[in-house]
C-alpha cells in the first residue's frame, strides 16, 4: 500500500483490535493508545507498541487530541484511524491530524461538520433530491412554536436533538397536552449531552424499520454503495441486533435507498467509509416511496461486520486504501449480495433491569466458534468491565445461505456463549433470535419494547426445577474439594448423625428472593432440594456478595447462557477452594457440616471499598474454618454522540 507505513489507533476495545488485526495484515506498525486503566487491555497487547495518553476518564484520556497526536510524533505515525465512538466524528480531531501532518482515516473535515447537525444535514440532503421525513427543521425554538408546529405536522412526532445521537434528547410525544413536558426534557437531555438544547420536530413513522445503506467514496470521484442494514431491533433508540440485506427488500427499493445514500455522501464532497441512515414505513412492506432520509454517520459503523460478511469485502482495508490516494479497489457492478448475515451486540447489562450496565471481572469468557461464526471482542477472560467505558463485551455475528440459517447459527452461538462475572445480555439476545415475529420478519423498532416481558423471561416467571438444579450445580461443585477447612470433620456445630433436619437457604434468583430448603430425613438418605415460592419475609441484607452469578448448563455454572438460570446466594460470600474457569460460587454462610454438603468450600477474600470487584468492605472475624480474609461531541459543528454508549470505544 502506497505512502502509510505505521497506523495509530485513537480508541480502543473490540474496534481498536479490528483495526490492528487489518492493519498488520496490510504490513502496517500499529501503535496503541491507553488510559491508566486499560494498561493491560487486549488492544494494547496485540499492538506493536503502545503509549499512556492519561487517566482513565475519556475525557481526560481518549478525547484528549492534544495528548493523541503526541503519542503520534512520539511513535512516528504516519496515520491515525479514530475506529468510531470518542474522536471518530469531530471535525477539529480531522484537521488537527492534517495539521500535524498525519493521515486521518476517515472523510474531511468539512464532510463531518455538514452532516453534524441534523437539520442542517437533511436541509443539504434534500436539496439533492434525498427523501427527508416531514417535520420542522428550522432555527427558532419557542415552546409555543414548536407546540404549534407539531400540531400542524400531526401526531404522533419525534422530538429530536439538533445536536444528537444516540436516542438521548429524543422523545416520542402521543398527544398534545404531553408536548410541552417532553419538549423541556429533550431540551435538557440535549443540552447536558451535547451543549447543545436545539431540537427539530418530525412527524413519527408508525412500525418504522431502521435501515441504512453502506457507502464509500474516494478522492477521485468515485462512490459506490455496499447494500443495506436492518438495524430495527433496538432498546432506547440503541441497536441490538442488525442484519444484512434487510428482510422484505425488493431490488427496486434497493436500487433506490442505494442512489439516495450515494447521492447524499456526494453532496457533502465524502471521502471515505460512511453510512446513511432511512427511516421506513414498515406497515406494508419496504416501498420506493416510504423511506426518509435521517442522518448520516461520518465514520465505520459498529455494524460494519454484517456489511463484510455478505459482500467479502473488509471495510477497513478500504479505509486504509482510500485515506492512501487509491480509488476503490471495484465498482457498483462488481458488488453482489452473498448470503445473509445477523450481528448480536454482547453487552454486559441487565436486560431485566432496564439494560442496566454492569461491572466487574471477566471470571469466565468462553465465546462461541464454528461455521460461518465470527467474534469480534476487545477482552479476555480475567479483564475489568469497567464503568468508565462502553460495556461491550463482544460482536457475535453469524452468516448463513438464507436468513433462517443465518439465525439459526446465531442462537446455536449464544447457546455456547459463557460469561461469569458481570451480568449479560447472552440469554436475552437468543430469545430475539429465536422469536417467531421476528423470523417471520415482522418487526420494527418498538418489537422489542412490545416484547421486553417474553424476551427477558418476566412473563414466563421462575421455573422452581430450574432453581433445584441450580443449587445443586453448587453442592455439586463443592463435594469435590477434599480436606476443606469447613469439611463435617473439622467443624463443631451440634450435627447429629441420623437426625432429621431441615435447613432454609434464602437466595436471589435473577434478583428475585426465593425460599430454598435443604431437608435430610431422619435415618440417613439423600438430600432433597425444595424451591418454594418468592421469599414473603423481609429480605436479609446480602454481605459482601458481588456480581458474579451461578446457573447450571451442561453440567458447568454459566453466565446467562443458553436456558440456564442464574442463582446469587445472598449469604456471607465464600469461594471454593479450587477454582475452575475462574468462577466463583457461594455456599450459604451458617449450615450443618455434612459430607457433600456445600460447606466444604474456602472463604472468598476480602476486599476493600472500591476493590475492581465491586465487593464491600468487611471486618474479618476469626472463625473455625473461616480465615481472614466517545464520544465526545463534534467541535465546531456541536457533532452529536455516536449510536451506542457515550463514551463509545
Amino acid at each position: 500500500m502506497t505512502g502509510l507505513r505505521s497506523v495509530l489507533i485513537a480508541n480502543r476495545g473490540e474496534i481498536a483490535c479490528r483495526v490492528i488485526r487489518t492493519a498488520k495484515r496490510l504490513g502496517l506498525r500499529t501503535i496503541a493508545v491507553h488510559s491508566e486503566a486499560d494498561r493491560s487491555a487486549l488492544h494494547v497487547a496485540m499492538a506493536d507498541e503502545a503509549h499512556l495518553i492519561g487517566p482513565a476518564p475519556a475525557a481526560e484520556s481518549y478525547l484528549r487530541i492534544d495528548r493523541i497526536l503526541e503519542a503520534a510524533a512520539q511513535a512516528g505515525a504516519d496515520c491515525i484511524h479514530p475506529g468510531y465512538g470518542f474522536l471518530s466524528e469531530r471535525p477539529d480531531f480531522a484537521e488537527a491530524c492534517a495539521a500535524a501532518g498525519l493521515v486521518f482515516v476517515g472523510p474531511p473535515a468539512p464532510a463531518i461538520c455538514a452532516m453534524g447537525l441534523k437539520d442542517a444535514a437533511k436541509a443539504l440532503v434534500a436539496k439533492a433530491g434525498v427523501p427527508v421525513v416531514p417535520g420542522y427543521h428550522g432555527a427558532r425554538q419557542e415552546p409555543d412554536f414548536l407546540a404549534a408546529e407539531a400540531a400542524a405536522i400531526g401526531y404522533p412526532v419525534l422530538i429530536k436533538a439538533v445536536a444528537g445521537g444516540g436516542g438521548k434528547g429524543m422523545r416520542r410525544v402521543e398527544r398534545s397536552e404531553d408536548f410541552a413536558a417532553a419538549l423541556e426534557g429533550a431540551q435538557r437531555e440535549a443540552l447536558a449531552a451535547f451543549g447543545d438544547p436545539r431540537v427539530l420536530v418530525e412527524k413519527y413513522v408508525l412500525a418504522p424499520r431502521h435501515v441504512e445503506i453502506q457507502v464509500f467514496c474516494d478522492a477521485h470521484g468515485h462512490a459506490v454503495h455496499l447494500f443495506e442494514r436492518d438495524c430495527s431491533l433496538q432498546r432506547r433508540h440503541q441497536k441490538v441486533i442488525e442484519e444484512a440485506p434487510a428482510p422484505g427488500m425488493s431490488p427496486a427499493v434497493r436500487a433506490a435507498m442505494g442512489r439516495a445514500a450515494v447521492e447524499a455522501a456526494r453532496a457533502v464532497g465524502y471521502v471515505g467509509a460512511g453510512t446513511v441512515e432511512f427511516i421506513a414505513d414498515g406497515r406494508e412492506g419496504l416501498t420506493t416511496d416510504g423511506f426518509w432520509f435521517m442522518e448520516m454517520n461520518t465514520r465505520l459503523q459498529v455494524e460494519h461486520p454484517v456489511t463484510e460478511a455478505i459482500t467479502g469485502v473488509d471495510l477497513v482495508e478500504w479505509q486504509f486504501r482510500v485515506a492512501a490516494g487509491e480509488p476503490l479497489p471495484c465498482g457498483q457492478d462488481d458488488l453482489a449480495i452473498r448470503g445473509h448475515a445477523v450481528e448480536a451486540r454482547l453487552y454486559a447489562e441487565d436486560p431485566a433491569a432496564d439494560f442496566l450496565p454492569s461491572t466487574g471481572r471477566l471470571r469466565a469468557l468462553d465465546l462461541p466458534t464454528g461455521d460461518g461464526i465470527r467474534v469480534d471482542t476487545g477482552v479476555r477472560a480475567g479483564d475489568l468491565v469497567s464503568p468508565f467505558y462502553d460495556p461491550m463485551i463482544a460482536k457475535v455475528i453469524a452468516h448463513g445461505e438464507t436468513r433462517g440459517q443465518a439465525l439459526d447459527r446465531l442462537a446455536q452461538a449464544l447457546e455456547r456463549t459463557l460469561v461469569a462475572g458481570p451480568r449479560a445480555n447472552v440469554a436475552f439476545l437468543k430469545a430475539l433470535a429465536e422469536a417467531e415475529e421476528f423470523r417471520a420478519g415482522r418487526f420494527d423498532t418498538g418489537f422489542i419494547d412490545r416484547h421486553l416481558d417474553a424476551l427477558t423471561g418476566r412473563a414466563a416467571g421462575i421455573d422452581p426445577e430450574a432453581i433445584r438444579q441450580g443449587v445443586a450445580a453448587l453442592i455439586a461443585r463443592a463435594q469435590g474439594v477434599p480436606g476443606a477447612p469447613t469439611s463435617p470433620w473439622e467443624v463443631a456445630d451440634g450435627f447429629q448423625l441420623g437426625a432429621g433436619r431441615r435447613q432454609a437457604w434464602p437466595v436471589l434468583v435473577e434478583g428475585e428472593a426465593r425460599a430454598v430448603t435443604l431437608a435430610w430425613p431422619e435415618g440417613g438418605g439423600a438430600m432433597a432440594i425444595e424451591a418454594g415460592e418468592a421469599a414473603r419475609a423481609p429480605r436479609p441484607r446480602p454481605r459482601g456478595a458481588d456480581r458474579t452469578r451461578h446457573a447450571r448448563r451442561g453440567g458447568r455454572p454459566a453466565g446467562g447462557g443458553g436456558a440456564a438460570r442464574s442463582l446469587r446466594c445472598r449469604s456471607r460470600p465464600h469461594r471454593y477452594g479450587r477454582e475452575r474457569q475462574g468462577t466463583d460460587a457461594w455456599p450459604p454462610r451458617r449450615h450443618p457440616r455434612r459430607p457433600g454438603r456445600a460447606g466444604d468450600a474456602r472463604p472468598a477474600p476480602r476486599h476493600r471499598r472500591g476493590d475492581e470487584d465491586g465487593a464491600r468492605p468487611h471486618r474479618p472475624r476469626r472463625r473455625r474454618g473461616h480465615g481472614g480474609g466517545g464520544g465526545g461531541r463534534r467541535a465546531g459543528c456541536r457533532g452529536r454522540a455516536p449510536d451506542h454508549h457515550p463514551h463509545g470505544g
